[in-house]
């Protein structure tokens, strides 16, 4: 999973993903909309990349805890964010079964699974597998580009 600029920003809903930055702040994209917004030096975002769900051992990064979640749902949306509290930690416990349920409040749960089932829309979470297929594509075209090249063969 690649959550490489994907922000959230307090006080506005969604997600949103960074297209580029100034001097005073962020150019953004909200994802279900794409509708372009400056994001402020004074607001405060939160990088998906940084956030992690707390175990007894452990904090997990988003990443993993959504790859597994992916995985559990074989690539399609997930519970309902406006479910009880209960059925959302129920739910919780088949990803990560040892988080730690006194510091994940429901609340976090809410936005956990409101933003994969947006992600989930916007096609913006890809297996692992396929990235991994798309790196070893890429790798392949470069160790052919440079065999061409010491061969003295330079073809476009």
């Amino acid at each position: 999973m690649n959550l490489e600029g994907i922000i959230s920003i307090s006080g506005k809903p969604g997600l949103y993903k960074v297209v580029s930055k100034r001097k005073n702040g962020l150019i953004v994209e909200s994802i279900p909309e794409q509708k372009k917004l400056n994001v402020f030096a004074l607001d405060k975002v939160s990088a998906l990349d940084d956030i992690s769900i707390y175990t007894y051992e452990e904090d997990i990064p988003l990443k993993e805890v959504y790859s597994k979640l992916f995985e559990l749902e074989e690539g399609k949306k997930s519970i309902d964010h406006k479910e009880s509290g209960d059925n959302l930690r129920k739910k919780m416990i088949q990803i990560l079964p040892d988080f730690d349920q006194d510091r994940v409040y429901s609340s976090d749960l809410k936005k956990l699974f409101q933003w994969y089932n947006l992600l989930i829309s916007a096609n913006l979470l890809v297996a692992d597998v396929e990235e991994e297929k798309e790196v070893e594509e890429v790798k392949e075209v470069k160790e052919v580009k440079e065999v061409k090249e010491v061969k003295g063969v330079k073809k476009k």
